[in-house]
């Protein structure tokens, strides 16, 4: 029993539950900035949907990769993303067919969660959360066999439309929904970047064609820091639209992915990509925060 609950904790990246919500009701509060409707009830719900709705996406990631990953010949990114630095698929731990089990159950609450939203609000929602497990498929197979890195592209437009998602949650497809979409893209580009060039060896195993192995390292290097420029000024035409306050954390966070990019660029390894990945998400961390805090504050 012990074993199993440590495997799901694993299969759950559990212990970074807290960013998904959190980027989530970023969102969530700029748009009750703008169109009004805020209530802890709203924002508990919300909390919710973020939290089934992105672990479902893990656990679809682990399942449609749960052979590739038994070709891995490293375990770095493993250690740092799991508690318990295990791939609970790959060792047993967790059937294939009880994840998939687990993916419905996850995916199902939370349409039950969105459907509980007012029209237009639970169909923008629903068909975000059906669209980013697309996504998230066409991902991990387009990346076994590709020319030019499409799969990155157009895969983690999952991941960017987090914070779009929780601003429909109340708003509608507006200019601000556009640029929280343009704002949050190039750094989920930029973040991916960095975790293929921890995962270079897997993926060379696997033989799978990340930009790393597609461009190599120092192709890649130069893919994050041309990604974290885009991010900049993304973030700075949507910094025009918010508070005053917001500036703050997001200089901070400037600062951050700027110092990531000149460790990066001074040493450029695997083991230097694993020390920057946190300052990746750290940033992610602040500008949800002063995201929430500048709206109420």
């Amino acid at each position: 029993m012990k074993q199993q609950l440590k495997a799901l904790i694993d299969l759950l990246r559990l212990h970074f539950f807290f960013a998904w919500p959190l980027l989530f009701c970023a969102g969530l509060f700029i748009g009750c900035a703008n169109y009004g409707g805020f209530s802890w009830e709203l924002v508990i719900k919300s909390i919710f949907i973020a939290f089934f709705g992105f672990e479902a996406g893990l656990i679809l990631n682990d399942y449609v990769d749960k052979d590739l990953d038994k070709q891995d010949v490293e375990e770095d990114l493993t250690r740092y993303w799991r508690l318990f630095h295990t791939r609970p698929i790959r060792s047993g731990l967790i059937s294939p067919k009880q994840a998939l089990v687990l993916f419905f159950l996850f995916a199902g609450i939370t349409s039950i969660l969105i459907f509980t939203l007012p029209y237009p609000h639970s169909i923008y929602l629903f068909l975000i959360m059906l669209y980013s497990y697309t996504m998230e498929v066409f991902y991990q197979l387009r990346k076994r066999n590709q020319r030019f890195p499409i799969a990155q592209l157009l895969g983690r437009t999952d991941f960017t439309l987090f914070p779009v998602a929780g601003y429909l949650v109340v708003g509608q497809p507006d200019l601000i929904a556009a640029l929280l979409f343009l704002f949050f893209y190039p750094f989920a580009i930029a973040h991916l970047g960095t975790n293929d060039i921890v995962d270079h060896k897997n993926d060379k195993a696997r033989k799978l064609k990340t930009v790393t192995v597609l461009y190599g390292i120092k192709g890649t290097v130069w893919w994050i820091l041309l990604f974290t420029i885009l991010h900049f000024i993304t973030a700075t035409i949507l910094l025009t639209t918010l508070p005053l306050l917001a500036w703050i954390g997001f200089i901070i966070g400037f600062f951050i992915l700027l110092t990531a990019n000149i460790l990066l660029q001074r040493q450029q390894t695997s083991r230097q990509g694993l020390k920057i990945l946190p300052m990746f998400h750290i940033t992610m961390l602040i500008y949800s925060l002063s995201l929430i805090i500048s709206t109420v504050a």
